[in-house]
């Protein structure tokens, strides 16, 4: 192992020129001048990728599904499977990435200690330069004038980070007419009985709160990230919305006589979140939560953000998925989107 590392190191071809860029845990990386291979090195990276220069990319972390490929570009469906560095599942070895010769590697995510460190010791062994990009979704914007600087894409990404810039401060100007306490309450029902969720703050529940939601599951006791919870509890809270990624427990939940018990089953406001070609939740924390913050914040304020969902959906997929959906394809989209139906009595 150690002596094909070694191999591989010497057979690399040396950088002709290359000029430093800042990522955002404050190193500075030499990247080349040109780019034109790039590894992602985990989900939301590749996203991120593939939204900005699709043309950079050498592969998916994990291979689009059938039912998500008509939402990529075409030559772009079929790139290979190649693994992540990052990330839960984590399988590219550094042979692998090694083989690929990319210019650059692209983290996108948490810029804490830890990922410092590994991207650190990635790039001491393989001579490849590795930027790490902070991903939290309020620096969405400052993060893609940086890739584009990295990537030579600066006017896509102001393209891009100007969209993002123009719907947040749309939905900033709607929460600044809604007082907290008259804002609706939401549970996130995660996995097919609904019982996993985030709390107030996790990662997978950040747009939710960031569209104007308010998340019934407080952090406290040291929980964070994802936690399970009782049937018991939803009823003592009562959310007035359930949102949901998971295509068999909206299918069930308004049939089950535990869930009946909650209003916002009773009364059909349980919504299914689209997840092709990615989550618009999360699945994965990238850019694809940008259409998710739309689609919830006009859900939670209808009567304040007029715009018409389909017009929202069709001009987001162009800009940043490369491809314009057509009626049909927005109708499997986004049909089941708008809720459950009431049981009948």
């Amino acid at each position: 192992m150690r002596t094909l590392l070694v191999l591989l190191f010497v057979l690399l071809p040396a950088f002709a020129s290359a000029r430093p860029v800042t990522d955002s845990s404050g190193r500075t990386v030499d990247v080349p001048d040109r780019i034109e291979r790039v590894f992602a090195a985990g989900g939301p990276a590749s996203i991120l990728l593939y939204i900005l220069a699709p043309d950079l990319m050498t592969g998916w972390p994990r291979s689009p599904r059938e039912e998500e490929k008509p939402f990529i570009a075409a030559p772009y469906r079929d790139l290979p499977e190649v693994g992540m560095i990052t990330g839960r599942g984590g399988s590219a070895n550094l042979e692998t990435v090694l083989k690929i010769k990319p210019d650059l590697i692209l983290d996108f995510g948490s810029v804490k200690d830890t990922f410092v460190s590994l991207a650190t010791a990635t790039q001491e062994q393989t001579r490849i330069p590795y930027i790490l990009v902070d991903g939290r979704f309020e620096a969405t914007p400052q993060s893609l004038r940086l890739v584009g600087q990295a990537l030579g894409r600066a006017e896509r990404a102001e393209r891009l980070a100007a969209y993002i810039e123009a719907r947040f401060k749309e939905i900033d100007a709607v929460l600044a007419q809604v007082p907290e306490d008259k804002r609706p309450s939401v549970y996130l029902a995660r996995g097919p009985d609904g019982l996993e969720t985030g709390v107030k703050g996790s990662i997978n529940t950040e747009i939710i709160e960031r569209a104007g939601g308010r998340n019934i599951m407080a952090a406290g006791d040291g929980q964070k990230g994802l936690v399970r919870v009782s049937i018991e509890q939803l009823i003592v809270n009562q959310p007035d919305i359930i949102i949901t990624w998971d295509r068999g427990f909206f299918g069930s939940v308004s049939k089950d006589p535990l869930w009946q018990e909650v209003k916002a089953v009773r009364e059909g406001r349980v919504y299914l979140s689209p997840t092709a070609p990615f989550g618009w939740i999360d699945r994965p924390p990238s850019l694809n939560r940008m259409i998710g913050l739309v689609w919830l914040a006009k859900l939670f304020y209808p009567e304040r953000l007029a715009a018409d969902l389909r017009d929202s959906v069709r001009d987001f997929y162009a800009l940043f998925y490369h491809v314009t959906p057509d009626d049909k394809d927005l109708d499997g989209l986004i049909a089941w989107s708008k809720g459950t139906a009431p049981p009948r009595r």
